[in-house]
């Protein structure tokens, strides 16, 4: 190695030119690169230096000049120096040589002030959030003032696209640096590169990248479903919900769950549960509870889904025989007092005895038990980490008269020996005890007044008939709710019974009336429907000619008979000529009327004036059967006029005969 120095007195600056010659005496020497000095703040009074070089062989050495030695023969790529040691506020000169094996090189000097420069460290403890589409990241701040950041980002899907550069000015809330990024995609998730520098130092370095991954945002609350099974006097409820979106999930993403009553510690004292998968069982008591999830990643967390869990219903409750109220309790023990009301349950009045509680404690609690207040005790029992509610009932701590009458209290339906009673229930805020019976009271006012009759009736009825009543009477009729203390106010109504007879002669007309009104439309409306639906069809009136036509047969066939009669003659011969005139006519009917047949039957009347016995014998034979034949004769017509009536409409007969009347 030669070196070569010219001085320069005169005007006191010192000119060195330095020529290095390595000399390689078996393996080759790489050059460092010139060393940089800094502290991490401006307050910082320790000084590092570093360097680096591209051999990897761990037998290098390496010496630190500022202006002399400083550090010599040390095995790592920096150096850190006091104050103390070093010229701070003049320009020095520095350098590094490294040693392999009988091989040195330096690096190129170069002269600065270390006062001036300042290197952050990179940056730590990186938050970010979501807002809108607005990235929000956060960091430790290096020093009491703003600095400058560059930010790097790449969207995580594409690895391959390049890097957007960000430069800008943090702003400093007296613990962190923050910086937004505006204008990126919320759903999206982004590989970030973040190094900050001094905006106050003289020779202000980049500090070294540091790297993060920024998921997207949770925006929507997890959908939960839950099943819930009854074990005991516990409840085992097992939780489900959709996992969270993928560009969400690039990162770990948790999810935190707590319930309200283990979070109160009754019975159990339970601290908030934190699971990685989208299931999660726990176990609650019969009382009512809220599960709060919420899911959280890098970037933030979701909206929390609240699942409301609701008290077990209890089939029939009743007033409670014992208390634990005034008695030591276990650490596994608590009672709950909810206060009741016709709304329900006042969940944000829900008083909390634990027995892990001290003693001044419980008594203090105890003291905010309302009287004259119903309340919903519970007593749970915390048994092997799980809760376990034994008993639950009504309770009051002190009981009273109720301080209203039943509300609406009103008489309706009277009947001349009855009426008929209905009300609603005293609000649960005014009945200060539990009811033991109502008291229902009539006294009769008008015509002639009576004594009071009362009569207990149950707490279950809203409503009763109360009968045994007088007719035209006027009553006054009361009801109260009772108490195990006493009775409450009264609520009352007046009656006025009506008449009985006009009530009964009025009852029976308008039966009468409604009874004829139905049976006529309903007479009304069947024939409407019969004439309509099935139109009459009259039949033909045939006649009964059996009387008749035997009876002709039997004349027609005693047509050629002769009886054997002797005949007398006892009338005059003037007589004759009627008879044989008559006969004649008989005989002109009968034989459908022929001129013929009359004018023989005349001129043999004629000739037939003689006093000959056969002569006789047929005259008086003829005269009998004249009046047979003229009753069948009289049938014959009847029956041919009656045939002659029937007019035929529409192919159908009708009977129009008149009547015979």
């Amino acid at each position: 190695m030669e070196i070569f120095k010219l001085w320069h007195l005169q005007h006191g600056y010192i000119v060195v030119f330095t020529f290095f010659t390595a000399v390689r005496t078996g393996s080759s020497c790489e050059y460092p690169t010139s060393p940089q000095c800094f502290r991490r703040s401006s307050y910082e009074t320790s000084y590092i230096c570093e360097w680096s070089m591209s051999m990897a062989d761990r037998n290098v050495a390496y010496d630190l000049y500022m202006s002399d030695i400083k550090c010599k023969s040390i095995k790592e790529t920096s150096c850190e120096l006091q104050e103390e040691q070093l010229l701070v506020h003049n320009e020095i000169p520095i350098w590094v040589e490294a040693h392999v094996g009988n091989s040195s090189c330096a690096s190129t000097k170069k002269s600065v002030v270390l006062k001036h420069t300042v290197k952050y460290d990179a940056p730590q403890n990186i938050t970010m959030s979501w807002l809108k589409n607005n990235l929000t990241l956060s960091w430790t701040a290096a020093e009491e003032y703003p600095a400058l950041a560059e930010v790097r980002l790449q969207q995580y899907e594409h690895p391959r696209e390049f890097w957007e550069n960000r430069t800008m000015n943090t702003t400093y809330d007296g613990l962190n640096y923050q910086v937004i990024i505006v204008n990126l995609l919320k759903d999206t998730a982004y590989q970030v590169q973040i190094r900050h520098r001094s905006n106050r130092a003289h020779t202000p370095l980049w500090s070294t990248w540091s790297h993060v991954i920024v998921p997207a945002e949770l925006e929507q609350k997890l959908i939960v479903s839950m099943t819930t099974r009854i074990l005991n006097g516990t409840r085992k409820v097992t939780l489900r919900w959709k996992p969270v979106p993928h560009a969400a999930a690039v990162t770990e993403v948790m999810y935190s769950l707590k319930d309200t009553q283990s979070s109160h510690g009754c019975p159990c004292n339970k601290a908030e549960s934190h699971t990685k998968v989208n299931e999660y069982t726990t176990y609650i008591s019969y009382s009512a509870a809220n599960i709060t999830i919420i899911a959280r990643n890098a970037a933030g967390y979701s909206t929390p889904a609240i699942v409301p869990i609701p008290a077990e219903a209890v089939a029939a409750l009743e007033r409670c025989d014992k208390t634990l109220l005034d008695e030591k309790l276990k650490k596994t023990t608590c009672l709950e007092f909810h206060e009741v009301q016709d709304t329900g349950l006042r969940t944000e009045n829900v008083i909390t005895l634990m027995g892990r509680k001290k003693k001044k404690e419980r008594q203090k609690m105890r003291k905010t038990v309302k009287v004259f207040t119903r309340y919903l005790y519970s007593e749970h029992n915390c048994n092997g980490g799980k809760p376990q509610t034994v008993k639950k009932c009504l309770f009051y701590l002190k009981e009273g008269v109720p301080l209203s009458a039943p509300r609406d209290f009103i008489a309706f339906g009277e009947t001349h020996n009855s009426v008929n009673l209905s009300w609603k229930a005293i609000p649960t805020e005014e009945q200060q005890g539990f009811h033991t019976h109502y008291s229902l009271c009539s006294v009769k006012v008008s015509p002639v007044q009576d004594l009071k009759k009362c009569y207990n009736l149950s707490t279950s009825l809203l409503n009763h008939r109360l009968e045994n009543l007088t007719s035209g009477a006027k009553y006054n009729i009361s009801l109260a709710a009772v108490t195990r203390v006493g009775e409450g106010p009264r609520a009352t109504a007046i009656v006025n019974t009506p008449q009985k007879s006009l009530n009964v002669l009025l009852f029976i007309l308008s039966f009468m009336f409604v009874l004829f009104l139905i049976s006529t439309t309903c007479i009304w409306i069947l024939r409407r429907i019969k004439t309509k639906i099935f139109p009459p069809v009259p039949k033909p009136v045939i006649p009964n000619l059996n009387h008749v036509i035997p009876e002709s047969e039997d004349v027609l066939e005693k047509k050629e008979e002769v009886d054997k009669l002797i005949l007398h003659q006892l009338l005059e011969h003037s007589s004759a000529p009627e008879d044989a005139e008559e006969t004649t006519v008989f005989g002109r009917e009968w034989d459908g009327g022929t001129n013929e047949d009359v004018y023989n039957e005349r001129g043999d009347a004629r000739m037939s004036k003689g006093t000959s016995d056969e002569d006789l014998s047929r005259g008086s034979t003829h005269n009998i059967l004249r009046n047979s034949r003229e009753g069948a004769v009289t049938d014959l017509e009847q029956v041919e006029n009656e045939i002659a009536m029937m007019i035929y409409r529409n192919g159908l007969v009708f009977d129009v005969r008149p009547d015979s009347t």
